[in-house]
């Protein structure tokens, strides 16, 4: 389990100053050395830093490895902290809001060559999903879809949970009629038939998820980079799209 899994885990739990932490107003470059050089010294096997700033909380710096996992310390790398950083005043989760940044993905920046798209009435408003054909919450989200109007949704196939979502992802992508064969399987539970023919897009989708962290099934991606992880009630997901604004 990643630190970015366990961080969500205790994400009710609160960064207390019962650690002994020194006040410290600025991320100098003083203390950037300090955490970098005594971490490295003290714990050989930590991951490399890819970078070090300053919290609201004063004495407190974050500590990003592995991409977007994220870690905390005061000025000299004396105390390291895994947990959820939260506004208290401001009722804010720091920590989630900053991994949600890190992870966010442009939309404009996603592989829709290797994407098939189902349109519902005049289709303006867009919509991204990652789904895997055995996917029991992906299922949900396709029969809720029949509820939402007036959007065209790029379907990624991205089986992650065994060798026969593999197998399912690579018979639709074959299929003459990509949404109609996966419609079938989502929302009929209609197998889709055997056939052949190129499927690397199917091992791009996978790779692609896997650099961009994309850990579950459903993902949806909205077109102001919003992710949102699993199955959300189908008026949740219409006002999202009706709210979301591509940037400029």
């Amino acid at each position: 389990m990643n630190h970015t899994h366990r961080l969500r885990r205790l994400g009710g739990s609160l960064l207390t100053l019962a650690l002994g932490l020194a006040l410290h107003t600025g991320a100098s470059a003083q203390d950037t050395a300090a955490i970098r050089k005594n971490l490295a010294e003290r714990l050989p096997n930590f991951p490399a830093i890819e970078e070090i700033s300053k919290t609201p909380m004063p004495g407190l710096f974050e500590v990003r490895v592995n991409g977007t996992d994220l870690l905390y310390t005061d000025a000299e790398g004396n105390f390291l902290i895994q947990g959820m950083l939260i506004d208290t005043k401001a009722r804010v989760n720091l920590t989630e809001e900053r991994t949600d940044k890190l992870t966010a993905i442009a939309y404009k920046d996603l592989p829709f060559k290797d994407a098939f798209t189902i349109v519902k009435g005049n289709g303006k408003r867009k919509l991204a999903v990652f789904e895997d054909p055995n996917c029991g919450y992906c299922k949900k989200f396709e029969r809720d879809l029949a509820k939402i109007d007036n959007v065209t949704v790029h379907v990624f196939l991205y089986p992650i949970l065994s060798k026969d979502s593999a197998d399912k992802s690579k018979a639709i992508w074959c299929a003459k009629d990509k949404a109609k064969a996966f419609t079938d399987w989502m929302v009929k539970d209609v197998p889709p038939p055997a056939a052949n023919c190129d499927t690397a897009a199917v091992d791009r989708n996978v790779e692609f998820g896997k650099k961009n962290r994309i850990n579950g099934t459903p993902t949806m991606i909205f077109v102001d980079g919003t992710r949102v992880p699993g199955a959300i009630p189908p008026e949740q997901i219409d006002k999202r799209l009706s709210e979301a604004k591509q940037p400029g």
